[in-house]
């Protein structure tokens, strides 16, 4: 699949920002079944300092940059074209009981370096008694790893209903256990939550997925936006990426822009700004796929 995406970010801000530093993730990832050409990034007003061919922690491409004068508005436009092909498929049949994996990862054995930072708690991924519980009844002994992932996936689909109305970027996750209801970003944190829990190493990855308009209408301009799903690790093979918010593996639809432990390792845009007093931010992205 060929995609052209397009993300536009606005800030207006109630006060002028006298001085603004901020790091964007809009830039997305060079990984094996995606590949990326060229990224245009636009930022107004212009910035007195502007970085683009970083990296973060995480190796995800960041843009850093400064705005030294004044300003009300901050406009941020990202565009690129992507060739995706989907990961390999990874069979249930040839997968090892996920306990198995559990104790490896325990000891470190079998995992990668960097593997070993998706194990733990995080900022917005705590350890919580109702994840753990939430998880058990797909993970009993023996059962293969994938399996055990997919049956997880297919229950916070179940349980967990989309409301757009219901969360925002900063409400507790346990408030989304406790409510069951949220956004991408809380069906992944929830499956983290759950893959940690027992033991499994789970990273958030944040990208775009292609929509279709309904049959009679068109697609709107904009009308798409960023979204979320999660990867789990397996030993031996590698990263398998999984979207709750759909039931799915991962697939030629979904555009990868950055991973990390939680939401606030790859947000799009974050940063610190002097003055602005309250502020409205808006997000509009078309992924289209063309020829």
């Amino acid at each position: 699949m060929k995609f052209k995406v397009r993300h536009l970010t606005t800030y207006r801000y109630a006060e002028p920002v006298q001085l603004s530093h901020h790091a964007a993730h809009l830039r997305p990832r060079d990984v094996d079944g995606q590949q990326v050409g060229p990224v245009e990034v636009s930022i107004r007003p212009e910035p007195a300092v502007l970085h683009d061919g970083g990296r973060d922690y995480f190796g995800n491409p960041t843009t850093f940059f400064t705005i030294q004068h004044p300003h009300s508005t901050l406009t941020i436009r990202s565009s690129f074209v992507v060739e995706t092909s989907g990961q390999p498929e990874l069979q249930a049949s040839v997968s090892p009981a996920w306990n198995t994996v559990c104790f490896d990862s325990r000891i470190g054995r079998g995992l990668d370096d960097t593997a070993m930072d998706y194990l733990f708690a995080s900022p917005q991924v705590p350890m919580l008694a109702e994840a753990a519980a939430f998880a058990a009844p797909s993970f009993p002994a023996g059962r293969p790893l994938t399996e055990a992932v997919m049956d997880l996936v297919a229950r916070i689909h179940r349980d967990f209903a989309f409301d757009a109305h219901a969360t925002t970027v900063g409400t507790p996750l346990a408030t989304v256990f406790g409510d069951r209801r949220g956004v991408c970003q809380d069906f992944a944190h929830a499956g983290i939550a759950c893959l940690r829990s027992v033991g499994l190493a789970a990273r958030y990855v944040s990208g775009y997925i292609r929509t279709i308009a309904p049959p009679g209408r068109e697609k709107l301009v904009g009308a798409d936006a960023s979204h979320a799903w999660l990867s789990v690790y397996q030993p031996g093979w590698g990263w398998l990426d999984v979207d709750p918010t759909n039931n799915m593996v991962a697939g030629p639809d979904h555009v990868v822009v950055a991973w990390g432990r939680d939401y606030d390792d790859v947000s799009p845009v974050r940063g610190v700004v002097l003055g602005g007093g309250d502020h409205q931010v808006h997000a509009a992205v078309d992924v289209v796929e063309v020829a």
